[in-house]
């Protein structure tokens, strides 16, 4: 009888054992919810995230840019110098609806696109053009080097300098535009992450051609204005992206770079007329873009 008391007592210990044991799993139960729940979010945002391998985004935007000074030579048929210490500013569009916004008017700002596709998860590939504007400053005079053969404008050299500011010697832009055709790499980082936004910081470079359209009109001759490939440039570039709804992209983005022309059409009717440049340049661009996935994720 003494045997059975001692296992019946044992049997009630163990039972009450597990159930304490049951009550206390009852209580923890929220907290493992909760800790599950962050465990799902966090696997849902990284499937969605918006700039995942396969991901492509498009963006478009508006630059403001500013040129260091430059040394521009003009070759030609009686004539071979070069203009030193040359300054020249953008030339970016005052601000209306109906020409920011209006597809026939594209080109009128200074613009930037580019379409970027993701090999990794944020790293992507980028294929665009910054469509720059490149006015030089009528408003100075500068230091001569060469000759001319031509008395009336070998004249207006003075003291090995030429005051531009009449016009009739030089008229010098690229304004339809300075066209910066490129190519990059992008390395993003998510520094910000809530429910429905992102903030991604990144960073990268390019290399690309200029296609500029440029508009000069040189010691009386007629003005030449049109698309020519000139040469090439490269940058480096830093960019803050906001991203809400893993969608709508937000982006303000900064590039340092170089611009190497040296062939700049001067003249028409396809003489052998020509300038050369080079400058570094920095920029500064705004815009809007759309991120979409283009692989299904399990």
């Amino acid at each position: 009888m003494k045997n059975f008391f001692v296992v019946g007592l044992m049997l009630s210990n163990f039972v009450l054992a597990q159930q304490a044991k049951s009550d206390t799993l009852v209580k923890e139960s929220p907290l493992v919810d909760m800790a599950n729940r962050r465990v799902e979010e966090s696997l849902q945002k990284k499937v969605v995230n918006p700039f995942k391998k396969g991901s492509v985004m498009a963006f478009w935007g508006w630059n403001n840019a500013v040129y260091s000074n430059s040394d521009i030579r003009f070759k030609g048929d009686g004539y071979d110098f070069q203009l030193n210490n040359v300054v020249a500013h953008d030339r970016q569009t005052k601000f209306e609806w109906g020409v920011y916004f209006n597809p026939t008017n594209i080109t009128i700002p200074q613009v930037n696109y580019r379409i970027t596709y993701f090999i990794k998860d944020n790293l992507g590939l980028t294929l665009g053009m910054d469509h720059m504007k490149y006015v030089m400053d009528q408003n100075q005079s500068v230091n001569f080097k060469g000759y001319i053969d031509n008395p009336e404008y070998a004249a207006m050299v003075q003291n090995g300098k030429v005051d531009l500011s009449d016009e009739r010697f030089l008229t010098f832009e690229h304004t339809d535009g300075l066209n910066y055709i490129n190519i990059g790499a992008q390395k993003y980082h998510n520094v910000w992450d809530k429910k429905n936004f992102d903030l991604f910081l990144s960073y990268g470079g390019g290399l690309g051609a200029l296609l500029p359209k440029s508009n000069v009109r040189l010691m009386g001759n007629e003005r030449s204005d049109r698309f020519h490939l000139a040469g090439f440039g490269a940058d480096i570039r830093a960019a803050l992206s906001l991203v809400a709804i893993r969608h709508i992209v937000v982006q303000a983005e900064g590039k340092l770079g170089y611009i190497n022309m040296p062939d700049i059409k001067t003249t028409l009717n396809n003489k052998p007329d020509k300038a050369s440049q080079d400058f570094v340049y920095a920029q500064f661009n705004f815009g809007i873009g759309y991120t979409f996935n283009t692989k299904k994720y399990n």
